[in-house]
């Protein structure tokens, strides 16, 4: 199946996970230590994360390291950002809406 970085994104797990990583690099042991989940749930977390292309997992000596490739979380950036200009735009409407209600009140008292 092939996955894409929404799918990724989707679960809050996996975007703890990425939150942790963008941090740091760590060992899969680590990652699976900061949840209260169990290891094979967090290793099928991580494999899914890797298959999106967002981490790396680099083998050394018998650990094995994981790694965020941020360039891949790039589209659900641009898509959010759309969403999040637009928002602003609703948000500064409401203010001056506001502002106006508010400024009439005063006239009134």
């Amino acid at each position: 199946m092939r996955r894409d970085v929404f799918q990724a994104i989707a679960d809050p797990v996996r975007r703890d996970i990425i939150e942790l990583l963008a941090n740091e690099t760590l060992t899969v042991n680590s990652v699976a230590e900061k949840f209260d989940v169990s290891r094979p749930a967090i290793s099928k977390h991580l494999k899914i994360l890797k298959e999106c292309g967002i981490i790396v997992i680099n083998k050394q000596g018998r650990e094995r390291f994981c790694q965020i490739q941020p360039r891949t979380l790039i589209p659900a950036f641009l898509w959010i950002e759309q969403y999040r200009r637009l928002w602003d735009q609703r948000l500064d409407s409401f203010e001056d809406y506001l502002i106006k209600l508010q400024s009439k009140n005063i006239k009134n008292e």
